[in-house]
């Protein structure tokens, strides 16, 4: 390949796949063009993440088959929540079933995926997962019962909407601790990590509920929801202070500095 230049050279390493690379590797051997050594140590860098990438979602997946598989079952249905600390805006609950043979690119914990980033995975879940839903427990009902009541409350939707689109689910997997929402709960801490079906239904909350507070700035603007999502920064809390609580906010998570509302 040594007639070939240093850019024609580095744009087929650009592509190559693990198996393309390793014959180009050996054509490149006696090539000594700076240029050629650095793409094709950029070559081996990428294809080692992109293999490193491949057996961490391999993991996933296996890791939430063995725990169906220990306890005589297949289907998986994975649970998260989003939102359970902002002084504003629904609790929302994610709840996937995915399918195994159909590995989705870029599953992780939504803290952990790129904000740009998360719209296409969490898109790449509601196309391809065999059954999704987001269900939302209101300020208002967050305020009325507590939230470990919200929680309850919101997973035990999850799973009825879930099993009226007629999946039958064997395994419920929730993130955390137990909450003893369905006798087939199975809890994994730090799950949205873990287990595929838990980070998928952490991604496609957060993906809706985000896009719930950016319409809801347009409602009650000067709050910041659009960018705070409604967790309690200093921008949030000052606006609170001047112009008091709105409809969204949930009354118990701000009696510390609230004024009364004038909504």
């Amino acid at each position: 390949m040594i007639d070939l230049t240093v850019p024609e050279i580095r744009r087929k390493l650009q592509t190559a796949s693990a198996e393309e690379f390793a014959v180009l590797e050996r054509s490149l051997v006696a090539d000594t063009r700076k240029g050629v050594r650095q793409a094709v140590e950029v070559a081996r860098r990428r294809l080692e993440a992109e293999a490193a990438e491949a057996a961490r979602l391999a993991g996933m997946y296996a890791f939430e088959r063995e725990l169906a598989a220990e306890r005589g079952g297949s289907v998986v249905l994975g649970l998260d929540e989003v939102g359970r600390g902002p002084l504003a805006g629904p609790l929302a609950v994610g709840g996937v079933v995915l399918d195994h043979a159909d590995v989705i690119a870029g599953l992780n914990d939504s803290k952990q995926v790129a904000s740009d980033d998360r719209a296409t995975v969490a898109a790449a879940v509601r196309e391809r997962a065999r059954a999704w839903t987001v269900q939302y427990v209101e300020p208002a009902d967050i305020d009325r019962m507590g939230m470990t009541a919200a929680l309850r409350e919101a997973f035990g939707r999850a799973i009825a909407a879930v099993e009226e689109a007629g999946v039958a689910v064997d395994v419920v997997l929730l993130d955390g601790n137990p909450l003893h929402v369905d006798e087939r709960e199975v809890n994994v801490v730090k799950g949205d990590a873990k287990c595929a079906s838990i980070a998928a239904a952490s991604l496609v909350a957060k993906v809706a509920r985000d896009a719930l507070m950016e319409e809801y700035d347009a409602q009650y603007p000067g709050y910041g929801f659009a960018s705070n999502k409604g967790y309690g920064s200093e921008g949030h809390m000052e606006a609170i202070r001047q112009k008091g609580l709105t409809p969204l906010h949930r009354r118990s998570f701000c009696t510390a500095f609230a004024q009364e509302s004038l909504f």
